[in-house]
């Protein structure tokens, strides 16, 4: 009978459509894996990103789980635990990176510890900032509410106050500790045949606490390690204004107490939690308001406050010569409906994009006006009280647009834009061969880099041709070349000097990231989820908010124009009954008037379109647009330089070719 083989450490990876952070973690774990005996899997969640497909081409070694459904984080765990056969198990988030000698050193520490139950390691963000998750407290009733009530940030060092963190132990220092991080988890595995695995019932936040409370219950401790460190790109700072995230987390908490205080305590602690979670929940929603809606509020309260004031002094001084004023009729309805269109054509023309835009929105107040000047001449006679007050709006609207956006930009404001900081400068650490292939990914985006330097990754002797530097030159050269991000070559630069470096330029406050080798993605940021910090040659401009806008705006304003001069159109367009069905579809959003070709490569990663009634191959000869190699190609270029003429060119040449 065959038994398995016994490895020193398996890692388990759960992942759910984050292809480009777990491709970046396992070319760092199958570093920290060389010399150690040992098994690395990934439990993947059911991802439509493509991940299954890189996970085939990049880690043959890896042994794949794929669920076909999101089952959750315990779960996930679990099934990979449970057929794994390392002495140790390490519980790993996919949106990290470790050192190359991060496994060697933890095991080292579990087999001179033997009352080590659980080890956690130091943790740096996306910045080289810190994490203080990285040691953790039982969140008891009291360490919670302080937590809650934000003394725990007040005295951030405090053993009362700050027990959550456990601020009172040094960062560097290793230590007892409660609680362990879910990013990083290493633990025996007799310790979790003897307390059990991860607790199903947490679908998603506080396993982790759970698990780490009962390593502790079973007689072995938690160790904080700093002698080790990774980059965990968390995405705390945007899951806390979720109000999602809200409601789970602190359930997860609720969860946690019924489960191992007594029914007394417990129902103190669901109060308490109850409390939070509405609280919580409430600021939550404010600050998701002020964040997305905050600029159109404003311009839509100064914006009626001062046309409604102009227009009862300008109908009390002038119109009416002191015997009255407009009718309240203008200021409940014309006047806001005014407003409304103002606001409706700023946002069409990319005004409240980020970062806001003092051109845009007063463009936008210029389309507007145009618009209600159409409107106003077919308005019955008793809504025309006067063009003057559509002009006084213009201007009103201009003005006000124009100085909430300057005094942004004046504060300093990343919310509003300085054609100073629009560019980014770029520099590029590695050999000769990394350098120039992430040259080539930045200049394939559509970010248009400003600057791009290669520095090379050695510390000391002449730079090759084309480098303005090597690597101990790199702070002279941010503060020369006014570079905003730094972008390691992983291949070439070890992950702990990575980090080294991150932590020792950090008062630069210059973005970093990481370019794994053989790979067509740029990483890094200080959350997960914030895609425009993670740059590849998939980052395409009819992805962004503006472009995806402009071409539902096309869509409905060209099926419009179809459908109410469709008689005429008959007389020109092929299949004039099928074109007048194509604009039904397009208008109620079955379809896009310009979509790629067909079948578009799934490989090329594009982002999803409705399909297309046209494709950028529709005009051309019928043997260059089945040429799938010529469709790809063609597809990647409308895609990566999409613009708004572009759909209008490819639409007007295909109804009028023959």
């Amino acid at each position: 009978m065959l038994t398995a083989k016994i490895m020193k450490l398996s890692v388990v990876i759960v992942n759910y459509n984050v292809e480009y952070f777990l491709e970046q973690c396992l070319y760092s774990v199958r570093r920290a894996m060389q010399g150690i005996e040992g098994e690395v899997f990934v439990v993947d969640n059911n991802s439509v990103d493509g991940s299954l497909k890189m996970l085939a081409q990049k880690f043959p070694e890896v042994k794949v789980i794929a669920n076909k459904d999101n089952v959750g984080f315990a779960k996930a765990n679990n099934q990979a635990i449970r057929i794994s056969t390392g002495e140790y198990v390490l519980l790993l988030n996919p949106d990290t990176v470790v050192e190359d000698d991060t496994f060697s050193k933890c095991l080292a520490f579990m087999d001179s510890h033997p009352d080590a139950g659980g080890l956690g390691v130091k943790m740096v963000d996306g910045k080289g900032q810190f994490l203080p998750e990285s040691k953790r407290g039982l969140p008891t009733a009291t360490t919670a509410l302080y937590k809650m009530c934000g003394l725990c940030k007040l005295f951030p060092h405090s053993k009362r106050f700050a027990r959550y963190y456990m601020g009172h132990l040094p960062d560097d220092e290793t230590n007892e500790v409660e609680i362990l991080a879910g990013a990083f988890m290493l633990m025996r595995k007799e310790t979790l045949d003897k307390v059990g695995l991860l607790d199903e019932t947490f679908f998603m936040y506080g396993e982790d606490i759970d698990l780490s409370y009962r390593i502790t219950q079973g007689g072995y401790k938690n160790y904080y390690f700093p002698e080790t460190r990774i980059i965990h790109y968390k995405g705390e700072s945007t899951k806390k204004t979720s109000v999602n995230y809200v409601f789970v987390f602190y359930r997860a908490m609720e969860i946690f107490a019924k489960k191992h205080f007594g029914n007394t305590w417990a129902k103190s602690f669901s109060l308490l939690i109850n409390m939070a979670i509405y609280i919580k929940a409430f600021f939550a929603l404010v600050s998701q308001f002020f964040h997305k809606a905050a600029i159109p509020f404003l311009d839509a309260v100064l914006g009626y406050g001062g046309l409604a004031a102009i227009s009862y002094f300008w109908g009390r001084g002038t119109i009416y010569a002191g015997a009255g004023t407009y009718p309240a009729l203008l200021f409940a309805v014309v006047l806001p409906f005014y407003i409304l269109i103002w606001l409706l054509s700023t946002y069409f023309t990319g005004g409240y994009d980020k970062p806001y835009s003092i051109a845009k929105s007063i463009l936008g107040v210029a389309f507007g006006s145009a618009a209600i000047l159409v409107l106003y001449a077919l308005l019955p006679e008793s809504l025309r009280f006067s063009r003057a007050l559509i002009l006084f709006g213009m201007t009103w609207l201009a003005l006000e647009m124009g100085l909430t956006r300057f005094i942004g930009i004046l504060l300093g404001n990343e919310n509003f834009q300085s054609k100073r900081t629009e560019k980014k400068r770029f520099l590029v650490i590695g050999s000769p061969e990394e350098t120039q292939r992430v040259n080539a990914i930045l200049e394939s985006t559509s970010i248009k880099p400003d600057f791009i330097g290669l520095v090379s990754s050695e510390t000391q002797g002449e730079a090759p041709d084309g480098f303005i530097g090597n690597l101990a030159q790199v702070p002279d050269i941010i503060e020369i070349y006014k570079i905003t991000e730094v972008i390691f070559c992983s291949k070439d630069v070890p992950h702990q000097v990575i980090i080294d470096k991150m932590v020792d330029w950090h008062a630069t406050n210059v973005d970093y990231k990481i370019a794994p080798e053989d790979s067509l993605s740029i990483i890094g940021s200080n959350s997960i989820n914030t895609r425009g910090d993670l740059y590849t040659v998939d980052i395409k401009a009819i992805d962004t908010t503006a472009n995806r806008r402009n071409k539902r705006l096309f869509d409905v304003v060209t099926s419009l124009f179809s459908i109410v001069f469709w008689l005429p159109l008959a007389l020109v367009v092929k299949q004039p009954v099928q074109f007048l069905k194509n604009a039904v579809m397009v208008l109620i959003g079955r379809r896009t008037w310009v979509g790629y070709c067909t079948p578009a490569d799934e490989a090329q990663k594009l982002p999803k379109i409705r399909k297309g009634v046209y494709n950028p191959a529709s005009h051309l000869d019928k043997a260059v647009g089945g040429d799938t190699g010529i469709a790809n190609q063609l597809n990647l270029l409308y895609a990566r330089d999409y613009t708004l003429w572009k759909d209008a060119e490819i639409f007007f040449r295909s109804v009028t070719a023959k």
